[in-house]
């Protein structure tokens, strides 16, 4: 791991400044993972991070925009070219995915208004969707409003996994109303057999168990 990696993930915010000062086209470089500095930041969840980083940047690409829900980017970036919407990073996300993933609620909103499709699968044969991704991170407004333009809730990726599955794995009993007041199905299994309540269970969420098994 490089220097700039190092205080990225460590939040060192001090020597990140130090460094970039006397180096700020480092903010523009790739990280060891073959990304961006400012999308590492995001991943780790590193926000004072981002700041830091974006003060570097006189330019982003859609992605970072979407990962670091700087809206205003994300307009420009739409207006110059709209396709920009559709398409897939590196690590085959689309703008959706990652402002859903990153919990970015109007920056994930924007994205649907201009065309952005809710249903739409990250690259490869994995299946997963925004939904499961706005779930996994825990991201309750994002995922209301996804619901609210008639995203897919029982959706199963690669390992059968359904968005329920991911909040009661998590324990997250509001995400959890929210997708059963919506018809998340808690019969659906994952490919080895286990219910949305097996994984509650498995990871000591007792009542949210209770309440899938009734």
């Amino acid at each position: 791991m490089g220097q700039l990696e190092y205080l990225i993930t460590t939040d060192d915010i001090y020597n990140l400044n130090l460094l970039l000062k006397k180096n700020p086209e480092l903010a523009k470089s790739v990280a060891d993972e073959d990304i961006s500095p400012l999308m590492l930041s995001c991943y780790y969840k590193k926000p004072d991070v981002t700041n830091v980083l974006l003060k570097y940047l006189d330019e982003i690409d859609i992605f970072d925009a979407a990962a670091a829900g700087k809206f205003d980017v994300l307009a420009y970036q739409i207006y110059n070219n709209a396709d920009l919407i559709h398409e897939y990073n590196a690590d085959g996300f689309t703008p959706l995915a990652l402002a859903c993933y990153f919990g970015h609620y109007e920056a994930a909103r924007y994205l649907i208004f201009k065309g952005a499709k809710p249903n739409q699968p990250i690259a490869g044969a994995s299946g997963i969707c925004p939904i499961h991704l706005a779930v996994a991170g825990n991201h309750t407004d994002v995922v209301q409003m996804l619901i609210e333009h008639n995203v897919q809730i029982n959706t199963q990726h690669d390992t059968g996994i359904t968005p329920l599955h991911y909040a009661a794995r998590n324990g997250n009993l509001e995400m959890l109303v929210v997708l059963l007041e919506n018809g998340a199905d808690v019969s659906i299994r994952m490919e080895d057999g286990k219910l949305a309540a097996d994984l509650a269970r498995e990871n000591g969420h007792e009542e949210i168990a209770s309440i899938l098994s009734l």
